[in-house]
């Protein structure tokens, strides 16, 4: 005779999710039960987080600056800390604003900067197929999304007119992306996560164009580490920018800041 397991509880669904290492086990509990259709489809998401697979994979959404952001699965995980860059990125921008969002994966920060000034012609890229399309679904008629790499797909029309770019850039350094814990290193993409050997090369890419397309009194804004903070406002502040570091201890966020001069 065929045995089937009984349908998970609260308490059960904890405890397995606890025992699978999840730190916050009671409060994915809840979002996991509030999600599922049935007692099925409960068992199925619960054993993919029990996996490791991230939370916002199985669940397919991710709570970023008030919103619920699409995350399908093979997508960088938007973070908490990045709302932190959006914050101080709505606190410089005109109305309207031209905004760019590049490396900018789900979309998450475009949509929500957009979201939250309304008057914005917002663009955004991704070299990676799978976050544009999960990009173009957040963003909707919010603004445009495009695939390539960094500036490259982005109509020449912007040059000089882009009022806020943010770039969160993959800033890890190579021989430390083995370190990240397994959601990232296993089911994010690599180009989301690597940042070249001292964990800047993408900003410096960003950086050696951002003055060609910033506006006068446009500003880049890119995500770091504390430890590498020092090195990335160098490297902001050598292309003509006026270079600057927020901080948020709450959110342990690093956020360097670089204006091009007004005319």
């Amino acid at each position: 005779m065929q045995e089937f397991a009984p349908p998970l509880t609260f308490p059960s669904l904890v405890t397995l999710l606890r025992t699978a290492g999840c730190v916050f086990a009671e409060d994915e509990a809840e979002l996991l039960l509030s999600a599922a259709d049935g007692p099925d489809e409960l068992a199925a998401m619960a054993g993919r987080r029990a996996a490791g697979l991230p939370l916002e994979h199985v669940l397919g959404w991710a709570e970023f600056c008030g919103l619920r952001i699409a995350v399908d699965p093979g997508v960088f995980v938007p973070r908490r800390r990045t709302e932190f860059l959006v914050r101080q990125a709505a606190a410089l921008a005109p109305r309207p604003a031209v905004v760019v969002d590049l490396c900018c994966g789900s979309g998450a920060l475009g949509t929500a900067l957009a979201s939250s000034l309304r008057d914005v012609e917002l663009h955004a890229a991704d070299v990676e197929p799978a976050a544009v399309r999960c990009a173009r679904r957040n963003v909707g008629a919010l603004g445009t999304v495009y695939e390539g790499d960094l500036f490259a797909p982005l109509p020449a029309s912007l040059r000089g007119r882009v009022d806020v770019l943010l770039a969160n850039v993959p800033y890890v350094p190579t021989d430390d992306v083995g370190l990240l814990p397994a959601e990232a290193r296993i089911h994010e993409p690599l180009v989301a996560l690597d940042g070249g050997g001292d964990g800047l090369d993408v900003m410096r890419r960003v950086v050696a164009e951002a003055t060609d397309w910033l506006a006068p009194g446009g500003s880049l804004l890119v995500e770091t580490s504390e430890r590498q903070a020092a090195r990335a406002l160098e490297t902001v502040g050598s292309r003509g920018l006026t270079a600057r570091v927020v901080v948020s201890e709450e959110l342990y966020a690093t956020v360097v800041i670089g204006t091009r001069p007004p005319l």
